[in-house]
Formats: C-alpha cells, structure tokens, sequence
C-alpha cells in the first residue's frame, strides 16, 4: 500500500511535483515487478489531497497505472475532509475509479468543535453537503467515513448521524496520545471512557437486525477472535503493510508516528534514489513486520496480546522505553476486546448448542 501525503506544514512543496509522481510511479512498478503483485492500493491523504486539484490527482492516478501496467490493479482512493467535495471532483474520481473516504466527526456540535475554518467557523455543513452528494449520485465511490472519537459526544448520537449517510464502512479512530503526551479524558488510570464509548456503539451495531455498516475496529477484533487476520493497524500483529510518500518524495513511515515526537516517521530515505525494499530494513520498519517478538514484556504476559497486538504503534511512545510497551490505551483496549469475546462468544456457543 502506497499512501500519498501532502503535508504543507512540513517545509516542503505543498504539492508533489509531476517529476516526483514520475519517480513514485517508476518505484512502485519496479516494486511490484520484483514481488510479482497483481494489486496495490494508492492513496492520496494529507493534510487535504483535493488542495492538489483534479488534474493533478487525475495525473498522478493515470501515472501510476500506467507505469505498473494493465495486469496490475490500481485501487485508487482519496481521504478528504469533504469541504472541497463537489460534482467536479466527483465526476471526475468517476471517471478514474478512485473511492472517495471522508471524514466526518457525528453530528454538527462534535464536529465542529474540533474541525474548524481559518475564520473559526464549523465545517459541519460544508461537510455534509459533499457527503450527501457522494452518498447519493456516487455510491459506488464511497469508502466510508472517518470519525475520531471524542467522549464528550454521545456515542450512539455520534454512530447514527454517520449511519445517516448510508456509508459502506466506518472508522472510529481513537485520538492520538501517548505516554508522554496522554489524549484527553484519562484522568483516572483505571477508568476506560474510550471503551465504554465505544461499547455503546458497539451494541448498537451488534445487535441491529441487519448490519448497517462495516466497523472496521469491530469486524477486526472479531475476525483476531476467530483466528483471522486484522485488514489494519490498529489491532493485530499483523505486518505493517504500507509506506507513505511525502509531497518531496520523501519515505516515511506511517504518518500517525507524528503524534510521537518530531521525525518519528522519518526515514531518510527518497524515491529518486531508494527501492521499497530497502525501506523495508529501517529498524523501525523491521520491528513492525515481526509480530508478537517485538511486543514489550507486559504485552507477552496479556491475555489478549494478539488480538490487541499491543495498540496502535503510535500510541505506545514512552520517554524512557520508546515504543517497548503497551499502548496509553491499554486498559480501554483490554476492556474492549474482553467485551466483544464475551458477547460474540456466547452468541457462538448458542449457535453450537442449537439455541439460535
């Protein structure tokens, strides 16, 4: 998986240039040749990725494809904050294929409190109207939203202003922290408010008549249960299955390392002059594709190790041990995951005993 940041804050071009996309696109096929790969997945984040414009976007996506070839398929998507989204976008991510994921954070009040416009205003309602538009004239296109929690909002109120748009999946993404700069609400190390917000959902979810939506942390923990794979990185012990690609062509690993420390992603490594395979012995990159032997001491004596597979890489950063240690998010995550075992649990013997 190719992520494509535009980081502006970063001292770099606030667009890549097509030089750049050129050289990406030679990398990627040159990757995929020597593993023999029939699919990639190319996304274009950021920062905001509609800033680029369409026919960047447009050029990049058709540069990348044909750089691989016809036998290789391209899964192109954007992750946007949905303000830019409009019918000239859409039509032309119509014509190229690419999904559309936005990010959206519940109803207006939660939204708004954090995602706001130069002037201070909410983007709630901007949102709303790219949303709408996707759901309705391109569902086809539609990835899913976003949503970062904040517990200050109610979670069931949170789930059903995001089910309002009909969306495929949802990603509840708890907020960045770690032991050095812990996320908001944890006042009490015993208290587990992210679990309990998202149990309420999860019930909810659960136990509707029909699946509504994909929740991707649910459906992961559930499949870790049931001896599968996590399809992403915030459970499991699965490798790490991507790399970023800055706006100067820089290598970076996973842009939520940010929230560590500053350069935690860094590499130092560029697609002008390094193969993907090279990235792939950074020590940091190697530590991440060895599952359970890279968890710290308290993980490997957890009940729950892989399922959990220690949290989020990003939110394990400690001062003293690094990233040799549970996530800031131990105790919510260990309450999570013993909640759904239990339910989903029970719901399996009754099937096993014939009583459902």
């Amino acid at each position: 998986m190719y992520e494509m940041a535009d980081q502006s804050w970063r001292n770099q071009p606030r667009k890549m240039s097509e030089a750049t996309v050129g050289q990406l696109s030679a990398r990627i096929a040159e990757h995929v040749e020597a593993h023999g790969l029939s699919s990639i997945q190319l996304i274009l984040h950021g920062g905001e990725p509609l800033l680029a414009g369409p026919e960047l976007i447009a050029h990049t996506v058709a540069a990348v494809r044909q750089a691989v070839g016809p036998g290789v398929a391209v899964g192109a998507s954007v992750q946007t904050n949905g303000v830019r989204l409009d019918k000239a976008f859409l039509r032309r991510f119509d014509d190229l294929g690419v999904r559309v994921g936005v990010s959206l954070d519940g109803t207006a009040t939660g939204h708004d409190r954090h995602r706001r416009r130069p002037d201070g205003r909410g983007s709630h309602s901007a949102v709303v109207t790219g949303l709408s538009l996707l759901s309705a004239e391109y569902p086809h296109l539609f990835g899913g939203i976003l949503c970062t929690i904040d517990v200050r909002n109610d979670p069931v109120r949170t789930y059903e202003a995001l089910l309002g748009f009909q969306p495929p999946a949802v990603d509840f993404l708890l907020p960045h922290g770690n032991w050095v700069h812990p996320p908001p609400f944890l006042p009490d190390p015993a208290a587990t408010p992210y679990a309990d917000w998202l149990i309420a959902i999860f019930d909810r979810w659960y136990g509707a008549r029909r699946q509504e939506t994909e929740i991707r942390l649910f459906a992961d923990i559930i499949h870790l249960l049931l001896g599968g794979e996590s399809a992403g990185e915030a459970v499991g012990l699965a490798p790490a299955r991507m790399v970023v690609i800055e706006t100067d062509g820089g290598i970076e690993q996973s842009d939520t390392l940010k929230a560590a420390y500053q350069g935690a992603p860094a590499t130092g490594f560029h697609v002008a002059h390094d193969t993907f395979d090279n990235v792939l012995l950074h020590p940091s990159l190697v530590v991440r594709q060895i599952g359970e032997r890279a968890l710290g001491g308290a993980c490997l004596t957890c009940p729950v190790r892989r399922v959990c597979g220690g949290g989020l890489y990003a939110h394990r950063y400690h001062g003293e041990r690094g990233f040799d240690g549970p996530s800031v998010f131990c105790r919510d995550m260990f309450h999570l995951i013993t909640y759904i075992h239990h339910v989903v649990g029970r719901d399996v013997a009754d099937l096993l005993e014939g009583r459902r």
